[in-house]
């Protein structure tokens, strides 16, 4: 399920710093796309956020939650996009962060033209 309107304002106000954030719904999620890339998703009002093994370890603590998957075949695949945690949402620095985190992991993704694994 896609994220609601209200979800998508309060994170394109946060992200603001980042630059202009846009937004696009596919596939049941809603992408956060910011200078070109897809950075992060929104689907039923959680945020994931891009991971890759550059900034794997700064999200240890998303470890906790689940990663974005699918069904395929009988099998699930997980996405690089890792749920961050609740709390970040009453801690706008550190949600910032974690976005500026991601952001620089799907510009590396963008770059090597291909998806982590």
């Amino acid at each position: 399920m896609a994220a609601s309107d209200g979800f998508i304002e309060f994170l394109r106000d946060q992200f603001a710093l980042l630059g202009p954030i846009a937004t696009r719904r596919m596939f049941g999620v809603t992408g956060l796309f910011c200078e070109g890339v897809m950075f992060g998703v929104m689907a039923e009002d959680a945020l994931y956020l891009r991971v890759d093994d550059h900034n794997r370890a700064a999200f240890r603590e998303a470890k906790a939650y689940p990663p974005l998957s699918y069904e395929k075949q009988g099998r699930t695949i997980d996405l690089s996009f890792w749920r961050v945690p609740d709390r970040l949402f009453d801690e706008p620095d550190e949600l910032i962060g974690w976005a500026r985190a991601g952001l620089a992991a799907a510009h590396r993704v963008a770059a090597t033209g291909s998806r982590p694994r």
